[in-house]
């Protein structure tokens, strides 16, 4: 939806998916949408370097998070969201799921 203004399709998925769950790697990011590795590095490559988000390595990992420094930081935000309520249902829900990052304790009730 937004590709026309940021350039590129994966951008735009790059940008939703930090925007759903805060954090994000690229294997994880490309693991979320079916699409290839090298797209969605550079694009996360591009992002840092304008400034929109930053990086810091966990282990050999390099995890991505928006800038809170960024000047247009809100209005992005908010652009991402109301670009979202045109996404079809399956895609909105997806992005709404909570992500668990490690297992369920063995035994523990659901």
């Amino acid at each position: 939806m937004l590709n026309i203004l940021f350039g590129s399709k994966c951008k735009e998925q790059v940008l939703q998916f930090i925007l759903a769950f805060d954090t994000g790697y690229a294997t994880q990011i490309k693991n979320f949408y079916t699409i290839g590795l090298d797209p969605v590095q550079k694009q996360l490559e591009k992002l840092e370097f304008g400034g929109v988000l930053v990086s810091q390595k966990v282990g050999r990992t390099i995890v991505y998070s928006f800038n809170p420094r960024y000047a247009f930081l809100n209005e992005l935000k908010a652009l991402l969201f109301k670009a979202k309520e045109y996404y079809p249902s399956e895609l909105t829900e997806k992005l709404s799921a909570i992500n668990r990052k490690r297992p369920r304790r063995a035994g523990k009730p659901l």
